[in-house]
């Protein structure tokens, strides 16, 4: 095997010895399988040994030549070790000569550096005397070059100097004119009166020249010119006129449009980068340009737009949304460096809305009480009502209505005075969506135009108005009239219940009032003795309103059962539970059919009107006077067998009618007296059993005696003692 073969085993990436060793093997027995492929099959065991002998050759030959490249390898690595000496011993020697280098360099450097400093301090040391020298000569040239120049005013004429003929030199002559005219004002005015007025004089006409190239500069947008000229200008008085001109120059082509907020901030903004490149104190600066904007175009377009107070409603839509622009602007603003007063814009804000926000809460009640009258008025002159003076119910009014309940009772004639209009209640829900929508604008406007020591008692005052129209005038007012137009008990025809749409209709508007309440008015009030002012004053209405309303309930509930007796006892015979013809069929009476129909009706009418806790308690009042009233009216009856099997149904009839009301109390009403029924048709020895039972154990037994009288066998049959 070559010595290629070799390197190229011993060299893969992966190098393994057992897979060099199987691969060496493998190419030993592939010479040695070719050499002996012609031989016969007799020589099979010689051929074998003949391998074997083969690769043991194969293997000492490639030891041998292993060994012989280990050691032509070593020989290299000894030659290559030895020359890496040498060039570390050469690196070393290089090394130290660049140590030297430096050590030599950094003497060198030091030596120069102790040099420098000395020619440094002499130069200072030369500089000092150069300018202690130069100084006085250069104060004393200026001093003669003023004197010449003051020289030339002593005799109460303008100079005639080049300086300030030439209009090139304007720069020159105004820093000369300015400190004569400091100078000037030192002297006495006696001796020195003729040449200050010239002075004087040169000085305005230099600053004048300096403002007419300001505005200039300006026109022609050089910046730089514009502050060479500002700085010369803040040395004189006009510097103010300077700012002025450049305040005026840049409205000049601004505030094109009818609304100045849509121009200020981008205007501000341009002006920013103008004045804080051009002026010496740009802060200053730009706080009497933010000054003069609100002084004299904010203000100018505020007065404008408030000026007619004839449409309250518009003056206070314009006023709230002026008051909030302007707040808005002042935020915008607040960025800018408006000088050390950091209350600046609002102190501009509250000045130009000073008058405006005194007479506000005053133009805010009188709109209000203006629009809630018109909107009720309106609304009653559309339904054709005239309102009336109505006495609030109390006990007077209650007995002033038993009283004609009673006449009614005993004489069948009706003396009062019932009306419902037509089932029309007077209660509007867009009515109070106007009057509550018209409250929450002034809420929002109140938040924001109001004094901080003010809002809550102006919110109060709104709150106020809102409880006076809404739930007095209307509200208020469309109950007592739902509560007079309920008919009395005694009514000897169906009762028109429109007095559980006004329950419906007061819910609704409450439960408006109450959003309103947490929403607008109570974020307003928080934290200040209002809150539970206005929170009493709501407790104090909605109660008084409730129990108007549950008085109203009351009233019709009793006109129910006034009704369901009346249908009772005009519709059911005698003959109904005591026939006379032998036994009829086991069917509810036509009577009661009559009653669980009207009474049925009444229930979806009072889910529909009703809700929550409402429409349980008074399905169970219902359930209550219904069992009461057929009590009542069957206590008035005799039964036989027969007709106790009619009033059987009937029972079953009355309790599938009170069943899906879900009332435990009333269904038990029931239950107890259906299984009071079943005394009536028991026989006697097993009476006593069932009046002993689950349903009719707690019943009084006077009351179950009482019952049992009602059997016509009751005498005969002896039940006297059946109990």
């Amino acid at each position: 095997m070559s010595m290629n073969q070799y390197w190229a085993d011993l060299e893969q990436p992966e190098y393994d010895p057992e897979e060099f060793v199987e691969r060496l093997a493998f190419r030993a027995r592939s010479a040695t399988g070719v050499r002996s492929a012609g031989g016969g099959q007799g020589q099979g065991g010689r051929g074998e040994l003949s391998d074997a002998q083969q690769l043991h050759t194969a293997f000492l030959t490639a030891i041998k030549d292993l060994k012989l490249m280990h050691e032509k390898q070593m020989t290299k690595c000894e030659e290559l070790e030895e020359s890496v000496r040498e060039e570390e011993k050469a690196h070393w020697a290089r090394v130290a000569g660049l140590i030297q280098r430096n050590r030599a360099a950094a003497t060198t450097y030091k030596s120069l550096d102790e040099r420098i400093n000395l020619v440094a301090g002499k130069v200072v040391h030369l500089g000092d005397q150069l300018e202690s020298v130069n100084t006085p000569r250069a104060r004393a040239e200026e001093a003669l070059k003023l004197m010449k120049h003051f020289d030339d005013f002593l005799d109460g004429e303008t100079s005639v100097s080049p300086v300030f003929m030439d209009k090139a030199r304007l720069y020159e002559a105004a820093d000369i004119i300015q400190k004569l005219q400091l100078i000037a004002q030192e002297l006495p005015e006696k001796e020195f009166s003729p040449a200050q007025r010239a002075i004087e004089a040169k000085y305005s006409e230099i600053e004048a020249s300096l403002i007419e190239e300001f505005v200039k500069h300006h026109r022609s947008g050089d910046k730089q010119k514009m502050a060479e000229l500002a700085l010369i200008l803040s040395h004189f008085r006009g510097y103010n006129e300077c700012v002025n001109a450049f305040i005026e120059q840049i409205q000049v082509t601004s505030f094109r449009g009818k609304d100045p907020f849509k121009d200020i901030v981008p205007l501000c903004k341009t002006s920013w980068s103008t004045i804080s490149s051009v002026f010496p104190s740009p802060s200053a600066v730009m706080a009497k340009f933010v000054l003069n904007i609100y002084h004299v175009k904010l203000k100018q377009h505020i007065q404008n737009v408030l000026s007619d107070k004839n449409n309250t409603e518009l003056y206070l839509r314009n006023l709230f949304t002026l008051y909030s622009q302007t707040t808005r602007l002042s935020q915008d603003l607040s960025h800018y460096n408006l000088g050390s007063d950091q209350l600046f814009l609002s102190k501009l804000t509250k000045d130009i809305f000073a008058r405006y926000l005194d007479s506000y809460i005053n133009i805010e009640s009188r709109y209000l009480n203006d629009r809630s009258k018109t909107v009720l008025t309106r609304y009653y002159e559309n339904k054709g009502h005239q309102r009336k003076n109505i006495s609030s119910s109390g006990t007077v009014s209650e007995l002033k209505r038993d009283i004609h309940g009673l006449i009614a009772a005993k004489t069948n004639f009706n003396i009062g005075d019932i009306v419902n209009y037509g089932g029309e209640t007077f209660l509007s829900e867009e009515v109070a969506i106007s009057l509550l929508q018209e409250a929450k604008e002034a809420f929002r406007r109140c938040q924001v135009l109001s004094k901080t020591s003010d809002l809550a008692a102006n919110a109060e005052e709104i709150w106020n108005l809102l409880v006076s129209y809404l739930l007095h005038n209307h509200v208020d007012y469309a109950i007592e009239l739902g509560l007079a137009g309920i008919p009395l008990p005694e009514s000897k025809s169906a009762p028109e219940l429109y007095f559980f749409e006004v329950v419906s209709q007061t819910n609704t508007i409450i439960h408006l009032v109450d959003k309103l309440f947490t929403d607008s008015l109570v974020p307003l009030v928080a934290s200040t003795p209002k809150h539970g002012s206005c929170l009493h004053t709501k407790k104090q209405e909605l109660e008084k309103l409730e129990t108007k309303l549950d008085q109203g309930l009351d009233r019709s509930l009793a006109a129910v059962a006034g009704w369901i007796k009346t249908v009772l006892s005009s519709e059911q015979k005698k003959t109904d539970f005591n026939p006379v013809d032998g036994d009829p069929l086991p069917v509810a009476s036509s009577a009661c059919i009559k009653v669980v129909r009207w009474v049925g009706g009444l229930t979806v009418k009072l889910r529909d009107c009703l809700d929550g806790r409402n429409v349980e308690w008074a399905l169970q009042e219902l359930g209550v006077r219904l069992h009461r009233a057929i009590y009542e009216h069957l206590m008035g009856f005799q039964f036989a067998s027969a007709g106790a099997m009619t009033l059987i149904c009937d029972m079953q009839e009355y309790r599938r009618c009170v069943a899906d009301w879900k009332q435990g109390v009333v269904q038990s009403l029931f239950d107890t007296l259906h299984a009071m029924c079943n005394l009536l048709i028991l026989p006697p020895e097993n009476l006593r059993g069932a009046a002993m039972g689950d349903q009719l154990a707690s019943v009084d037994k006077t009351i179950l005696d009482n019952w049992l009288q009602l059997r016509v066998d009751y005498k005969t049959a002896r039940l006297a003692n059946c109990l």
